[in-house]
């Protein structure tokens, strides 16, 4: 079990490091899980980077999605330091992310399977 605070070693340029705006944080823990770096690689060529990692660099404190206006998550407790009137770094990111992604009915098709489109209409069409 991780509990209590940790460093964090973050990369320069990630959405982590400019919310952050430095180059090593602490933040508090309390889980029993860890990144598996079994898949590390292979995630990370399909564009989930470990942008966070422990001082040793063995462990995934922070993983982003390069394609996603703010896909960013954590192994820490951001919650634990946030405060009404002073917000996480990551939710303040997080919200100001939000207001410049395009409203609801606005984004662009998926490229989904026909398949899976023909089971979603079904779906929808089942609970009108």
């Amino acid at each position: 079990m991780r509990l209590g605070n940790y460093p964090c070693h973050l990369i320069p340029g990630t959405k982590a490091a400019q919310a952050y705006g430095a180059g090593e944080i602490l933040e508090r823990h309390r889980h029993r899980f860890e990144f598996n770096n079994a898949y590390r690689e292979p995630l990370q060529e399909q564009g989930l980077l470990a942008t966070g990692l422990s001082p040793d660099g063995r462990l995934v404190e922070i993983v982003e999605n390069v394609d996603h206006p703010f896909m960013v998550g954590v192994q820490f407790h951001p919650e634990f330091k946030s405060r009404p009137q002073l917000p996480h770094p990551l939710f303040r990111d997080f919200i100001e992310a939000a207001t410049h992604v395009l409203r609801e009915g606005d984004q662009p098709e998926l490229p989904l399977a026909d398949d899976v489109r023909e089971w979603a209409r079904n779906a929808n069409e089942a609970r009108i």
